[in-house]
């Protein structure tokens, strides 16, 4: 529905009927003053003068009550007219702007078809009447009628048209004035609702790449810190006994936190490029760096296997990194909590799809005990990304399994 009229409309209006009624006021003074009145003669001044104040008037609430100003509007017109009154120019323009506003604000819009319907029939049903009228009393003739039509004829047809044209153009603007407002209105609430979307996508986008950071701050730091953190305990305990395991070990844990600073300025390159809108100048860590997650894990005293079933081939790096992901989150796990000694990690490359599995013989638990750790959580973000599906949890016999499933379409 068309919202109601503004403060500065309802100004608007009062300004119009001001117009008007001084509009009113000058021609009754011009029709006075040259004596050519519309009905041959007309009552007191002061008397139509009136008459031009009641049919402006009402224009001042025009759209704040469109169905009452038509109706008032159109009862005076009709009555200034039986009164005949000198002027009839600025009553017609008062009922023009009363049906055209009826049809542009009645917020009912049954009401405002059939009250303008009805106004438009009584005006032409007090035509009808003036032409009998007309007719039934003596005419005078018309001394300069040349046109092919009899006089009669021509000014009764003359007065239809002319009125007929007139109220459909006030019916017509009126409704173009009410749909262009219901138009508008629309075209505002479809833009706000596109607004509040663009907000709520780019907060989702936001949060989702804040998701994304977290994720992967977590898979680079808590592998390379768990090891470090093994490797430093077991350097600790042999200190005193064997200098020179305990110098392998924390030559592993300087090697490690290397690693795990090439890791975080690639990571952070990535994302730097990304705000730049530049590619990232470093290849992003694939299955080729699988490897070296398994060397890491056996430097903190696991067995670990690797192996690759299938013809490898070429694999998207998102899905590729995603891969080395859930391996590395899956053996920091095992070094940090399982208190396993064997772990295998197996990648098959099956018709569709790319496995990853990584399986040791350890306590059964993943993440101190708890399911529902930020790694498992990570994981299941990443894959779920690709299309893919996890599965996470105890084995039959012994320890836990984490498998991944990306699907890969080549």
């Amino acid at each position: 529905m068309r919202p109601r009229p503004t403060v500065a409309q309802q100004r608007h209006d009062v300004l119009i009927a001001l117009a008007v009624l001084t509009g009113a006021v000058v021609v009754i003074l011009l029709v006075n003053s040259a004596g050519i009145f519309t009905f041959g003669s007309a009552p007191p001044m002061l008397e139509q003068l009136a008459w031009g104040f009641a049919v402006s008037a009402p224009l001042a609430v025009r759209r704040r009550f469109p169905l009452a100003v038509l109706l008032v509007v159109g009862a005076l017109y009709i009555a200034a007219q039986a009164r005949q009154t000198g002027d009839n120019l600025v009553p017609s323009i008062a009922l023009f702007l009363a049906v055209y506003t009826s049809g542009a604000w009645e917020r009912n819009r049954t009401v405002a078809r059939w009250s303008r319907i009805a106004v438009i029939v009584a005006m032409f049903t007090w035509l009808g009447v003036g032409v009998i009228r007309y007719l039934a009393g003596p005419q005078e003739p018309f001394e300069d009628a040349v046109g092919p039509f009899d006089p009669v004829i021509a000014a009764v047809l003359y007065n239809v048209v002319f009125n007929l044209l007139y109220f459909l153009s006030a019916y017509f603007f009126g409704d173009a004035a009410w749909e262009s407002a219901r138009r508008r209105v629309q075209l505002e609430h479809r833009a706000e609702q596109l607004r509040r979307s663009q907000e709520d996508s780019t907060r989702g986008a936001i949060i989702a790449e804040r998701v994304r950071i977290a994720r992967d701050l977590h898979d680079v730091v808590a592998h390379h810190v768990s090891v470090m953190g093994v490797q430093a305990g077991a350097a600790r305990r042999v200190l005193e006994t064997d200098p020179a395991l305990a110098s392998a070990a924390l030559r592993t844990v300087e090697e490690t936190a290397r690693t795990a600073i090439g890791e975080l300025r690639g990571l952070l390159g990535v994302l730097r490029a990304e705000a730049d809108g530049e590619p990232p100048g470093e290849t992003p860590a694939g299955l080729d760096q699988l490897p070296e997650l398994v060397l890491r894990a056996r430097t903190a005293g696991i067995e670990v296997e690797h192996g690759i079933f299938g013809e490898p081939r070429p694999v998207p790096n998102a899905v590729a990194l995603s891969a080395y992901r859930v391996v590395q989150e899956a053996l920091t796990n095992v070094v940090k909590h399982a208190r396993a000694r064997r772990a295998e990690v197996r990648v098959r490359y099956l018709d569709a799809a790319l496995e990853v599995e990584v399986t040791d013989d350890g306590q059964g638990v993943l993440e101190g005990g708890s399911t529902n750790g930020f790694g498992l959580l990570g994981m299941r973000e990443r894959i779920a990304v690709h299309g893919g599906e996890l599965e996470a949890g105890p084995r039959r016999d012994a320890g836990y399994r984490v498998r991944a499933t990306f699907p890969t379409h080549t």
